[in-house]
């Protein structure tokens, strides 16, 4: 990329705190929301100066303030690949397959996000971002209806597709355009008031499922959520209520931990909002909301296995009462299967870490495999916790159906269709758990190198 050209990163930093200004606008209860995590954060900080010194020395610290992850649904093959292709100017990827169809929710997903270290940490911005199965509507007319819907519109501004088709012809974007890209990208993201269908069909298409009324029947996909990250979920929880947002019944994901895992993530319900539609009907819609998260390490495949047992069995014997106190406490009794230490996560095999030389360690020759176990007990080699930078499945439709009145629909319980989500995409989705692999055994092999001089 040429020096004239603007960064991808700095692309995604714009456009990350542009979409946040515009969606604490429109939803002022995000702002409070930000505040709310602002301040326990730097109580947790405060409190724990060896987490705030590990996080300052493995560059975390400067990320989690400005780290957010949004969400959106589109309904066509189409916008899903033009998305792909806006996102690449922001140097964002798509990483993971989701089925939530079996869950109960008529999409499959991806997200989009950067994969390199270092664009990880100048801005970890993420993009969940489903597609509509339109296939899983029964009613063969309201699907074709549907269709026939989302074919009438273009969620994106003409200037946006030719600052795409730019920067894929120059591999770059100057700062100008880099800063006209952000404010047209932004339009895809913007909330309508103004349906483009009537009464009538929205509501047949609402009876169907809340969500697929959502995606079809609007101008844009408008972004319906926006995530700031927190070091303590629990304590946010907890306070919502005090600054006058109604959380979600229940934090998803696994049990507060010493050594925390994966993903915890809790919501306030959506906004009940005013909707003018095509024939001058007036109504109310919900569909955005707010989201928090709290971000452990990632597993690898045999780690994920222990966590999906896991939370299977303790799905299975859940309490009855949608309360978060007994639901944690639930969960942290039978995740006292999974370990709680890092050593033991490591030396199981069932998570992932970044390696470090130890400053002023040397080994003499070359070292195994089999001796960086020792060479870890001995000081010589650091490890630290490898940030877990996806979304769980579960989880995510847990969030879904909490904000959309708590419907599912078993009918939608069909096989999952990577194959089928690929196609629309255009591209293939990475494998985030060989991700993952490949960080971890890039930063061991610098470290090995460093340590043999």
């Amino acid at each position: 990329m040429s020096s004239a050209y603007v960064s991808s990163d700095e692309i995604r930093d714009q456009f990350s705190s542009a979409m946040s200004a515009m969606y604490r606008q429109e939803v002022p209860q995000y702002g409070t929301l930000l505040s709310l995590v602002e301040t326990v954060n730097q109580e947790v900080l405060a409190a724990n100066p060896a987490l705030n010194s590990t996080l300052q020395k493995s560059d975390e610290l400067a990320r989690i303030n400005v780290e957010r992850h949004g969400a959106i649904r589109v309904g066509s093959a189409s916008e899903l690949a033009m998305l792909r292709r806006m996102f690449a100017v922001m140097g964002m990827e798509p990483v993971g397959y989701y089925d939530l169809a079996a869950a109960g929710v008529p999409v499959h997903s991806t997200a989009f996000r950067p994969v390199a270290d270092r664009a990880l940490k100048r801005n970890p911005f993420r993009v969940f971002t489903s597609l509509l199965r339109l296939e899983l509507i029964e009613k063969t007319e309201l699907q074709e209806q549907a269709s026939v819907i989302l074919s009438d519109r273009d969620i994106f501004t003409a200037n946006v597709k030719i600052l795409i088709e730019r920067f894929e012809q120059q591999g770059g974007l100057n700062a100008e355009d880099a800063e006209q890209f952000v404010q047209e990208a932004l339009e895809t993201f913007r909330w309508h008031d103004k349906a483009t269908v009537d009464w009538t069909t929205y509501e047949r298409l609402h009876d169907e499922h809340r969500l697929i009324a959502d995606v079809v029947c609007f101008r844009g996909p408008h972004i319906n959520h926006l995530t700031p990250r927190t070091l303590d979920i629990d304590e946010v929880q907890r306070l919502m209520p005090s600054v006058g947002i109604d959380p979600k019944a229940t934090i998803e994901g696994p049990p507060r931990r010493n050594c925390p895992i994966l993903l915890r993530q809790t919501s306030f319900k959506a906004l009940e909002e005013t909707i003018a539609f095509a024939d001058a009907a007036e109504g109310k819609h919900t569909a955005r909301f707010g989201e928090i998260e709290q971000r452990g390490i990632a597993l690898t495949h045999k780690g994920r296995a222990l966590y999906d047992r896991l939370l299977a069995a303790a799905r299975e014997n859940a309490p009855t009462a949608a309360d978060n106190d007994a639901h944690q406490a639930h969960l942290a009794e039978v995740f006292k299967a999974f370990p709680d230490d890092y050593a033991t996560l490591h030396r199981d095999g069932l998570a992932f870490f970044h390696y470090q030389a130890a400053q002023g360690a040397s080994v003499a020759g070359s070292v195994t495999l089999e001796q960086v176990e020792s060479l870890i007990e001995q000081g010589a080699l650091k490890i630290t916790p490898m940030i877990y930078e996806d979304f769980l499945p579960v989880s995510a439709a847990g969030i879904f159906q909490s904000n959309l009145g708590g419907s599912s629909h078993e009918n939608y319980a069909s096989s999952a269709s990577q194959q089928q989500f690929e196609q629309a995409l255009g591209a293939k989705v990475i494998d985030e758990i060989e991700l993952y692999a490949q960080r971890q055994q890039a930063s061991l092999e610098q470290a090995l190198a460093q340590l043999a001089g």
